[in-house]
């Protein structure tokens, strides 16, 4: 079966055609380098993916402070990551690298702060 898949491993962004039978990646083509052939042969197997995203900070110099995972999820987990996400809620201040939920899920990634976020001056 032919497949197409979107490379989101570098900016290029290559387009590839990939021949797929019995889930076994027989053929590549498109990719203009080798993570391309190995992003397809991880979307077969196991799709993960990162999340960046934002949470709420009270009583901060900014009303956001900007978090990632530290590490790839399974692509399925995506929406109940981002559901615990949502429900956090900081108190200034918040620095970068500051763990917000450690091993969110029991997926072995962290949900970390990316920015520092002062408390607001009165």
């Amino acid at each position: 079966m032919l497949r197409e898949f979107t490379c989101i491993c570098c900016p290029n962004g290559c387009t590839m055609e990939a021949v797929v039978e019995d889930g076994v990646l027989t053929k590549i083509a498109g990719n203009l380098c080798k993570r391309g052939r190995t992003y397809v042969e991880q979307e077969l197997i196991a799709p993960t993916r990162t999340i960046s995203t934002s949470v709420r900070v009270d009583d901060g110099e900014l009303p956001l402070v900007s978090v990632r995972l530290t590490a790839p999820i399974p692509r399925e987990r995506i929406f109940d990551a981002m559901a615990e996400i949502r429900k956090q809620r900081l108190t200034a201040p918040v620095v970068t690298g500051q763990v917000i939920i450690k091993d969110v899920l029991g997926m072995q990634s962290d949900v970390i702060a990316t920015k520092t976020v002062r408390k607001a001056e009165p």
